[in-house]
């Protein structure tokens, strides 16, 4: 019996594989140790939150690259308009055998005036560079526009010795808005224009055109977070404004109009979104005749800051 037991041990051992068997939960202990916190979707490859990062990062690449391309002013009219208006210019393109007229001989001498370089070209070469818009054998080349920083604003506002005033848009994606927001801006006393980096217009050319070259002596800056620079303007004893329809106070009761003011313009379409109105210290509203439309944002801020402007005299704040 003893020997049988000796030769059935033997068996046993000589038959136990050496090393864990698979599926026995004898794995090694590095291949049961975790791999770390599971990453955020948008960092996973392949996961639809991925995909979507990816494609705002290229979107928003594209609008830095086409920001900083240099933009075409194009049509005759148009770009007499805009010499007129000292929009700054680095290049006038004049089509080759095109029809000479009064305003081509205008573009020419303001161009020469301004010392804007003068360059003939085939008309296919301007038809490239204006993506063939009706150019009518006239381009002016305006140079991307350079933003000032917040920070700028404020010390404006202190070199002039007046009480602050600023305008903010929030969400304004039409240029010729833009530029005649810009333009009342400076006629009523403003010491500079905030954008948001995002969802906003830009100082195109038709925003200089608009602004009739108000662009050019106004500082224009563009924050990073709309909100956080208005609360960051809040904690420095700013009053923020919001213009809208259902404001709580209308122009005529406007008590803020002398102190240090930001007023802020809603989109186009929707107003002011939330966390700015959140962030406001009161909305006004521009009261209007029944039946008529709300007026859009370009002339209702030109309506508040002349309000603002009135105040300010009669308080001997401006």
């Amino acid at each position: 019996m003893a020997g049988n037991s000796r030769r059935q041990g033997a068996v046993r051992k000589s038959g136990t594989k050496k090393g864990p068997v698979v599926g026995s939960g004898g794995q090694r202990r590095k291949a049961l140790e975790g791999k770390g916190p599971t990453p955020k979707a948008e960092d996973r490859p392949g996961h639809k939150a991925h995909r979507a990062a990816n494609a705002a990062k290229t979107r928003e690449q594209a609008r830095q690259k086409k920001a900083d391309r240099p933009e075409l002013i194009a049509g005759r009219n148009p770009v007499v308009e805009a010499l007129r208006a000292d929009v700054p210019g680095n290049a006038l393109y004049v089509a080759l055998n095109i029809d000479i007229d009064d305003r081509v001989n205008e573009a020419v001498r303001l161009a020469g005036d301004k010392g804007i370089s003068i360059l003939e070209v085939p008309r296919e070469e301007l038809d490239r560079k204006t993506n063939r818009a009706m150019h009518q054998g006239l381009g002016l080349q305006v140079p991307p526009f350079e933003y000032a920083h917040p920070g700028d604003l404020m010390q404006a506002a202190r070199d002039s010795g007046n009480t602050p005033l600023f305008v903010a848009l929030d969400g304004v994606t039409d240029p010729r808005n833009l530029g005649a927001v810009i333009r009342s801006a400076a006629a009523f006393g403003a010491h500079g224009v905030l954008l948001p980096e995002r969802r906003s217009a830009g100082m195109t050319a038709v925003a200089w055109r608009t602004s009739a070259g108000t662009a050019a002596k106004l500082p224009i800056a563009v924050a990073t977070n709309l909100t956080r620079q208005l609360r960051s303007w809040a904690s420095d004893g700013l009053m923020i404004v919001g213009l809208d329809a259902d404001g709580t106070v209308d122009i005529d009761s406007l008590d803020l109009a002398a102190d240090p003011l930001v007023i802020v313009l809603g989109s186009e379409g929707r107003g002011l979104s939330r966390l700015v109105r959140e962030t406001c210290d009161a909305t006004v509203s521009i009261p209007m005749a029944a039946g008529v439309e709300s007026l859009n944002a370009s002339v209702a801020a030109g309506v508040l800051l002349a309000e603002v402007a009135r105040r300010r005299r009669v308080a001997g704040r401006i």
